[in-house]
């Protein structure tokens, strides 16, 4: 009798096993001539080497099914256990607008025109500006590329920042370390992510650093390769700051700059760094420009009625 030693590294043993050990005792259904045992991190198999075969195959997909997904239950179980290929327990024809699958299979697509152009845009161009107003889904659709390109492996990291400036507030004066800090100026950036990634594994990239959130001072002096770079919140950066960050870019990188240039917390007579990069890039090659509006907004329909009012007294200014 021969021994397969199957060890689980990007997936809860929890997640896996399923609640009192389901998930095992299904494979066990359909795998009647081995002897099945999971303890651990770790799923040991007895038998042939021909049924130990098989047994690593279906695993195997069954790991990259939960891989994409981040949902398995017994019916994705029993589809990928009885298919013959992976054409045949794929999601259907119709989903290709979906930009990743977040926590329990939730699928996260653009919801507007816009948000549509925004992914078709990431897709053609290393540096994109996203720009408007609140509510119309640039971070999170931004989050949301970022954790497809890790997932299908064209980056080895995320790494999201935002300028820690907000009216009113001194960091200085804020209670708590600097990561309590700053943790509530990052929140809207660690939301996302948890839409999008099973807590475990969130908590594992950030302590690893494949996933990193900081303040955009942070950026000075590296040289950002192989990853999925945010910057939200960009009408609050300088020119000096603006310039700094876009000058980290290095080789294989991704750079998304997400702002509402009617949101700025400067203080007077500063000049935004996300409006002068604006027309500073507009026509360089390999930049990319979306302006999304009132029109996508996605968030309670009111927002939608708050942008229009106070448009309207703006512009009377």
């Amino acid at each position: 009798m021969n021994e397969l030693i199957i060890e689980l590294t990007e997936i809860s043993p929890r997640e896996f096993f399923g609640l009192e050990n389901a998930n095992i005792d299904l494979l066990k259904k359909y795998f009647p001539k081995l002897k099945i045992v999971a303890r651990g991190n770790k799923i040991k198999a007895y038998g042939d080497d021909d049924v130990l075969e098989e047994f690593d195959r279906r695993i195997t997909m069954l790991l990259e099914q939960y891989a994409k997904y981040n949902r398995l239950d017994e019916n994705v179980i029993e589809r990928v256990l009885l298919s013959r290929n992976k054409e045949e327990y794929e999601a259907p024809v119709g989903s290709g607008d979906v930009i990743v699958h977040g926590v329990s299979g939730k699928p996260v697509r653009p919801q507007t025109a816009n948000q549509r152009k925004l992914v078709a845009l990431m897709s053609k161009n290393d540096m994109v500006f996203a720009v408007g107003p609140a509510g119309t889904g640039k971070t999170y659709t931004g989050v949301a590329l970022a954790v497809k390109a890790l997932k299908d492996k064209e980056v080895k990291r995320i790494i999201l920042t935002r300028p820690a400036v907000e009216a009113g507030e001194n960091l200085g004066f804020l209670p708590g370390d600097l990561k309590e800090k700053l943790d509530p100026y990052m929140q809207p950036l660690y939301d996302a992510l948890r839409d999008m990634i099973p807590a475990e594994k969130l908590a594992s990239h950030i302590e690893t650093g494949v996933i990193q959130i900081a303040p955009l001072a942070f950026m000075r002096g590296r040289t950002l390769d192989n990853a999925f770079v945010i910057l939200d919140e960009a009408q609050n950066t300088t020119h000096a700051q603006m310039k700094m960050f876009l000058t980290r870019m290095g080789k294989n990188a991704k750079f998304m700059i997400t702002g509402d240039p009617g949101q700025i917390d400067l203080p007077r007579r500063v000049i935004s760094g996300l409006k002068e990069a604006l027309l500073v890039l507009k026509d360089v090659k390999g930049v990319g420009m979306i302006y999304l509006d009132d029109k996508d907004v996605i968030r309670h329909r009111l927002v939608k009625e708050v942008i229009a009012a106070y448009k309207n007294i703006e512009n009377v200014d």
